[in-house]
């Protein structure tokens, strides 16, 4: 019997909200993104489906190569994917990268 494959969710906002976990799960990840956003640890849950805050967070994984890297490879999804996900979540993604 063939199994099927399990499918990724590569929407926007599903790649979004796996990314701040992922910032959440590391404080030295975290506090840049807070800072950068203004938000504080105790508000980011209740602000975790805005779309705003996702497209923040896809910003600034894309802003830091690095970092982009990094969560590619610990979320084991491609830089392609984040990239894509950031450019449908951001209005003005296209015109930068």
């Amino acid at each position: 019997m063939k199994r099927k494959s399990v499918q990724v969710d590569d929407s926007a906002e599903v790649v979004a909200v796996e990314i701040l976990g992922w910032l959440a799960g590391d404080e030295e990840r975290l506090y840049p993104f807070l800072n950068a956003s203004g938000l504080a640890p105790d508000n980011l849950r209740a602000s975790a489906q805005d779309p705003g805050l996702l497209a923040g967070v896809l910003d600034h994984v894309m802003g830091d190569e690095t970092l982009l890297l990094a969560c590619s490879r610990d979320l084991n999804r491609k830089p392609e994917t984040i990239a894509a996900a950031w450019h449908r979540l951001s209005p003005r993604g296209s015109d930068e990268f």
